[in-house]
């Protein structure tokens, strides 16, 4: 899945929640909703849009379903905000050099 999906997925403060929630390992969905202000069948509608985001994976387990974080969905994500981290620090390297230049000049 692209990284604007997990993007676009994790701009929900209710997704965010469910992936800290996750950070410690699977959890069933009623370990997840537990606690949480909305209902059970919505839990379970933001972790389909998680899934098909590519964050996380589900696995069977009997009659239910455990849901944890998905290490590719997040290495993608990851390697796009690098990018981001890169040419920040590209254009911060940039303006210092500029800025000594000037300094010299003056």
């Amino acid at each position: 899945m692209p990284y604007q999906d997990a993007i676009t997925a994790l701009a929900d403060p209710t997704r965010r929640v469910i992936i800290d929630r996750l950070r410690a390992g699977a959890l069933p969905v009623g370990a997840i909703a537990a606690g949480m202000t909305i209902s059970r069948p919505a839990v379970s509608q933001h972790l389909r849009v998680l899934s098909d985001a590519g964050l996380l994976k589900v696995t069977p387990q009997g009659n239910r379903r455990l849901y944890a974080i998905a290490p590719e969905g997040v290495d993608e994500l990851r390697r796009y905000l690098d990018t981001l981290w890169d040419d920040a620090l590209a254009a911060f390297a940039q303006a210092a050099t500029e800025k000594a230049r000037e300094k010299d000049n003056a």
